[in-house]
C-alpha cells in the first residue's frame, strides 16, 4: 500500500496560530503531537468512522474523541436531539426533564447507582467522588494504582515509586506536596502490597480508587479475582470502593466493569459516552451514600453548567440508541473482527506486539509477548518504535492515538472492511519500519 502524498499546508499554518494563542497550541497535552511528533492534522469535519481535516485529508479515526463517540462521528440521532436541544436554551441553570431522564437511564443501567449526580467533565466526577467518600468516612487518605489516570485534580495528579506505597509525589508543578501527601500509590495487580498497606493504615484510608478496565496507560486489563479482592480488602477496612468508569461506562456493557464483573463499587464515575461528544460527567452510588451530598448534606459540590440540557439531550440519545440497537452485541462482534484481523499482522512485525481488547477497546502492546497487568510492565521503549508506526499509518490515512500508551476505540460506524485496511495499513508500516 503506497503512502499518500498528504499536504498539510493549512494545519501547519493553522497550528501556527494556535501556537501563539494557546498553550503548546493546543487545549489538552496530547494532541500536541510531543510523544510522536510532526504538525497534528487540524480537523474541520468529521462523519461515520472517518475525520477530515482542513486541507481535505480524510482518516479513518479509531480514536472517536478519546472515546466518546460510540455511535461514530455526527450520528443523526446526537446531531437531531442536539439541534432540537439547543433551539429551546443553551443553558438553564436550573433543572430540566432530560437531565432527570439521563439520571433514570445511568440508574438503569448501572447496577450500583441508585442516585447520580451530573458534572461536565471526568475530571470533576473523579474529584467530587472523593471528596464525597472523604465526606463520609471522615478519613483522609486514598489509595490509586500506578498507570491510572483519574483527571487533573491536585490530589490525583501523583506518580508511583520504589516502597511499599509511595507517598504521593506529584507529577505536576503547582499540585503541593501536602495534597498528594494524603494520596497513596500503589502498582496494579500486586495484591500483597495493597492487603500491606490496609494493614499500616486501614483506619486512615477514605477510599480506594481504580479504572475497572485500565485504560490510561496502555490496556492493562486486570487478572480474574482482582476486583473481588479489592472489594474484599476495603471493605474489611471500612474504606469505599470507587470504580472510575469514565471511559469503561456504558462502552463494554449497559452497566460498565460492575456489571461484567458484578463487583458492586460504592461509588463509581462517568463521563464520555454519555455526553454523546458534548462535555458530561457524572458521578453514583446508593441513596444512602449520595444523600451526603449538598443539599441534603453538608459535603459541597455544584457546578453553573451541571446538566446542561444539550449535553443531557445528547447523552439521552446515545443510551436510547445503543439499548434499542441491541449495540453492545454488535460492538463486541466488531471487537472480535478486529481481533482476527490484526493477530495475524501482528506476528509480522520487526519487534513483538501483544493486542489487549476488550469489547469495543483495543490496544496495541508494543516489545511485548504477553499484555502487560500493569504500567510497570509496559516496555520502556515502547514509545520509540511507536513514533515511526503512527505516522506510517497517519500518512495512509490511518489515524490512532498520537501515543503509544493511548488505547484505540470501535464504534457503530466502523465496519469489517475498516478493519481489513488498518490490517493492510499495519503490515505496509512493518516493512518500512526503522526497527527492521
Amino acid at each position: 500500500m503506497a503512502v499518500k502524498n498528504i499536504v498539510h499546508d493549512e494545519s501547519e499554518q493553522i497550528f501556527s496560530r494556535a501556537c501563539r494563542a494557546l498553550p503548546g497550541g493546543v487545549s489538552s497535552p496530547v494532541r500536541a503531537f510531543r510523544a510522536v511528533g510532526g504538525t497534528p492534522p487540524v480537523i474541520a469535519r468529521a462523519a461515520g468512522a472517518e475525520i477530515e481535516d482542513v486541507d481535505g485529508n480524510r482518516y479513518l479515526d479509531f480514536v472517536c474523541s478519546w472515546g466518546p463517540l460510540i455511535l461514530g462521528h455526527a450520528h443523526q440521532a446526537v446531531v437531531e436531539a442536539v439541534t432540537r436541544a439547543v433551539r429551546r436554551g443553551s443553558s438553564f441553570g436550573a433543572p430540566c426533564e432530560d437531565e432527570v431522564a439521563l439520571a433514570e437511564k445511568v440508574i438503569d443501567f448501572y447496577p450500583a447507582a441508585e442516585q447520580v449526580r451530573f458534572v461536565s467533565s471526568g475530571t470533576e466526577a473523579t474529584m467530587s467522588a472523593i471528596r464525597l467518600a472523604r465526606g463520609v468516612t471522615g478519613r483522609d487518605l486514598i489509595v490509586k494504582f500506578s498507570g491510572c489516570y483519574h483527571g487533573h485534580a491536585d490530589h490525583l495528579l501523583v506518580a508511583a515509586g520504589s516502597g511499599l506505597a509511595t507517598f504521593g509525589q506529584p507529577s505536576s508543578a503547582g499540585v503541593p506536596e501536602a495534597f498528594a501527601g494524603l494520596t497513596r500509590v500503589l502498582p496494579l495487580d500486586d495484591l500483597p502490597r495493597l492487603e500491606a498497606l490496609f494493614a499500616e493504615e486501614g483506619a486512615r484510608i477514605a477510599a480506594v480508587i481504580i479504572e475497572p478496565v485500565p485504560a490510561n496507560n496502555g490496556l492493562l486489563l486486570p487478572r480474574e479475582g482482582y476486583l473481588e479482592a479489592l472489594r474484599r480488602i476495603t471493605e474489611e477496612h471500612g474504606a469505599l470502593l470507587i470504580f472510575d468508569e469514565v471511559i469503561s461506562g456504558f462502552r463494554v456493557a449497559p452497566g460498565g466493569l460492575c456489571e461484567l464483573s458484578g463487583v458492586m463499587p460504592d461509588l463509581a464515575t462517568f463521563g464520555k459516552v454519555i455526553g454523546g461528544g458534548l462535555p458530561v460527567g457524572a458521578f453514583g452510588g446508593s441513596r444512602e451514600i449520595m444523600r451526603q451530598l449538598a443539599p441534603e448534606g453538608d459535603v459541597y459540590q455544584a457546578g453553573t453548567l451541571s446538566g446542561n440540557p444539550v449535553a443531557m439531550a445528547a447523552g439521552l440519545a446515545v443510551l436510547t440508541h445503543l439499548q434499542h440497537e441491541d449495540a453492545w452485541r454488535r460492538l463486541d462482534e466488531l471487537g472480535a473482527a478486529l481481533e482476527e484481523r490484526l493477530l495475524p499482522v501482528l506476528k509480522n512485525a520487526p519487534f513483538p506486539v501483544a493486542l489487549a481488547r476488550i469489547g469495543s477497546i483495543f490496544w496495541m502492546a508494543l516489545n511485548t509477548n504477553d499484555p502487560p497487568r500493569a504500567a510497570e510492565a509496559v516496555a520502556p521503549d515502547a514509545g520509540d518504535l511507536y513514533r515511526p508506526l503512527f505516522h506510517s499509518l497517519l500518512n495512509r490515512g490511518v489515524n490512532l492515538a498520537p501515543s503509544a500508551f493511548e488505547v484505540g476505540f470501535i464504534s457503530l460506524a466502523h465496519r469489517e472492511e475498516h478493519f481489513d485496511r488498518l490490517a493492510e495499513t499495519l503490515d505496509a508500516a512493518w516493512a518500512e519500519h526503522p526497527a527492521r
